[in-house]
């Protein structure tokens, strides 16, 4: 860093099963890292609200009670889940966070991974849909409709807390900051002192062990999230079949079409969730995901079985060397 550049603060802290990193610049670091902790508390006090496999968290309540009576709820969880209900419509029942039932029938909820048999399957799509989740706004309850019912905001509870972190760096004054959470999410709040736009790559990771990662773009953000969503995160193989965790609740089965998808908007909550989407969709539905939001900005890949490593689509995320 030039010596004329003003002060940074590096802050980090473990939560939702991954590692944030947070950079912020401005003249005052002791405000600064005040800040930047004060938005680092809230993600983990979100963790422990969503978090599904914590016992005393919101939604392991919901998930326990919510099938014998109408459960009382945070208002900001309820608006979450608000949220997830109208991307659920608008993706065509694409995103789902009703998939808890999947995942644990799949083995990816004990870290295992297995291939379930057709009536564990059934039995699992059985309680897996959003229309089984009632949301009533008059006293922020949630009903689920049968047992068995469980959700799992995975696919969109990280970015809202980026989302949520992000929002108090503002109030706080911070005009200046990068984000992100694991690989999966990341917010550019501003810009960096040295120039107009924060740069964060994506890489396509290799599959050869000793061979470094493929870098797919490098993404210009300002005020805007990239989530990036692969299927390499959590997979099994058999019979030299992957697996991967992301579940396509159309068939009750893991998404079998692309395997990076990436997607740029002002919302983070809405990044992470319509990159979830996209990649269970594939290049044949990249179409209609980077119909929904103005601005929207996307990447979709799939193997190829010729030269080149992948098949892709893109609007507005520029590919290098393609």
């Amino acid at each position: 860093m030039n010596m004329g550049s003003p002060p940074h603060v590096l802050l980090a802290r473990e939560a939702m099963g991954t590692r944030f990193e947070l950079v912020l610049y401005g003249k005052r670091p002791a405000a600064l890292r005040a800040a930047g902790e004060e938005a680092l508390n809230e993600i983990e006090r979100l963790d422990k609200q969503l978090n599904l496999y914590n016992p005393t968290s919101t939604i392991a309540h919901l998930n326990a009670r919510a099938a014998r009576e109408p459960v009382r709820i945070e208002p900001g969880v309820f608006h979450l889940l608000e949220h997830a209900q109208r991307l659920n419509e608008e993706t065509g029942g694409v995103f789902d966070i009703t998939i808890a039932p999947l995942l644990r029938c799949w083995g990816f909820m004990d870290g295992k991974g297995k291939v379930p048999s057709a009536a564990a399957l059934a039995e699992a799509r059985r309680s897996t849909g959003m229309s089984l989740v009632q949301l009533d706004r008059a006293d922020y309850t949630v009903r689920f409709a049968r047992d068995g019912v469980m959700l799992d905001l995975g696919a969109i509870g990280k970015g809202y807390a980026v989302e949520q972190a992000i929002g108090l760096l503002r109030e706080a004054g911070v005009f200046s900051a990068l984000l992100h959470g694991g690989t999966s999410t990341v917010y550019a709040l501003g810009h960096p002192p040295d120039a107009p736009h924060w740069k964060v790559a994506i890489e396509y990771p290799s599959q050869k062990p000793g061979e470094s990662p493929l870098l797919l773009s490098i993404v210009p953000l300002k005020d805007e999230a990239l989530s990036v969503s692969a299927v390499w995160g959590k997979s099994f193989e058999v019979r030299r079949k992957t697996y991967g965790h992301i579940i396509d609740p159309r068939t009750g089965r893991p998404a079998a079409n692309a395997v990076l998808s990436a997607v740029v908007l002002p919302s983070a909550t809405e990044s992470d969730g319509l990159s979830t989407a996209l990649l269970t969709v594939g290049i044949k539905g990249h179409r209609r995901i980077a119909a929904l939001r103005p601005g929207i900005r996307t990447l979709v890949l799939e193997p190829s079985r010729g030269e080149s490593p992948f098949y892709y689509r893109a609007s507005g995320i520029d590919l290098r060397d393609k």
